[in-house]
Formats: structure tokens, C-alpha cells, sequence
């Protein structure tokens, strides 16, 4: 397992990770944008519903943990980078769904996070990419706090604030790093 210096950004849908994400890449940080929501985006694009693009979720799933992993193969362990969702978020997912989490608890080893920041839940509003629903973001919510913990992290709860407080809340908690 290597450490590196990558920060996960992470909690239940509409939690506003997606808007810190963007906030930080607009301060000029590196970022990653979380991967199912670009894929399903894709695919909505090129006229596919979210019943079809999920049709079988296992291959999904699966396509999301491996898309991940061959992004942060990609990174530097050694850059400060903030990331939307990170590979252990796929346990919560696979759990949820109901499927064998053995593949991205195995995959979850391969780095050691710098951090891990839990977003407090918003209001659950819909969006065209976002196919939960409130009941379904509870649950993750859970699912998702017990991945990472059960990986040995300790989880940094972002409280609800305006994505500018939330940005600088998470700027001042890696102060002590040199963020390239």
C-alpha cells in the first residue's frame, strides 16, 4: 500500500461534493471529478436513460471501481490532489446493490488516502444524472462512513456551510502541506 497525498472528498448524493470539487479546481487545485456521474453523464448524452445505462449493475459497478482505479494509477502519489469519491466509496456502492464487496475492499489497498472529508447532507434534490432517491442517499450515507472506517480511516466531517466556507474549512484542516 502506498500513502499518498490525495484527498477524498466523499458522503451521500446531493451532499455538495460536486460543488467543492469545482470550487477548488476554480482556486487552482488539482482535482478529480467523480467518475460515475461524467459516465452516466456520457451516456445520458448519447440518448441512453438511467434504467438502461444501469440495466445491469453489477457490470456498472464494476466499470466505475475499474474506471477509478486506472485514474488514480494515473496521479502522482506524491501531489496533493482532492478527489470526488474514491475507490472505497465502490464497497458502499456494491453493498447497496446488494453485491459481493470483495473486489473494491481488495482494490481499497492499493493507496492510503492523506484524508478522508465526509460531507454533512443537504436537502436531496434531483438532477438528470443523480438516480437516488432520499431513502437510497441514507442509506449510502451509512454504507459509505462504514467503508472507510472499516479501512482503518479516520473521517473528517465537513458540517453544512456555503461552498466557499466548506472549501476553506478543508484548505485549513491540509494547511500544513505544500498544495502544489
Amino acid at each position: 500500500m502506498q500513502q499518498t497525498r490525495w484527498h477524498v472528498i466523499t458522503g451521500a448524493p446531493c451532499s455538495g461534493k460536486t460543488a467543492v470539487i469545482c470550487e477548488l479546481e476554480r482556486r487552482g487545485y488539482p482535482v478529480v471529478h467523480e467518475v460515475a456521474r461524467a459516465y452516466i453523464h456520457e451516456k445520458l448524452e448519447k440518448g441512453n436513460t438511467i434504467a438502461h445505462i444501469k440495466a445491469d449493475i453489477s457490470a456498472f459497478e464494476r466499470h466505475i471501481l475499474y474506471q477509478k482505479i486506472e485514474i488514480e494509477r494515473s496521479l502522482s502519489k506524491d501531489t496533493t490532489v482532492f478527489l470526488d469519491r474514491a475507490i472505497p466509496d465502490s464497497i458502499g456502492y456494491y453493498l447497496l446493490e446488494g453485491l459481493n464487496p470483495d473486489d473494491p475492499i481488495q482494490k481499497s489497498g492499493l493507496w492510503r488516502y492523506k484524508n478522508i472529508f465526509f460531507f454533512e447532507r443537504i436537502t436531496f434534490e434531483k438532477d438528470a444524472v443523480r438516480s437516488e432517491d432520499d431513502r437510497i442517499a441514507t442509506a449510502l450515507d451509512g454504507l459509505l462512513k462504514k467503508s472507510y472506517q472499516m479501512l482503518g480511516y479516520e473521517i473528517i466531517s465537513v458540517p453544512l456551510m456555503t461552498i466557499e466556507d466548506r472549501v476553506d474549512f478543508i484548505l485549513t484542516r491540509i494547511s500544513h502541506e505544500i498544495v502544489e
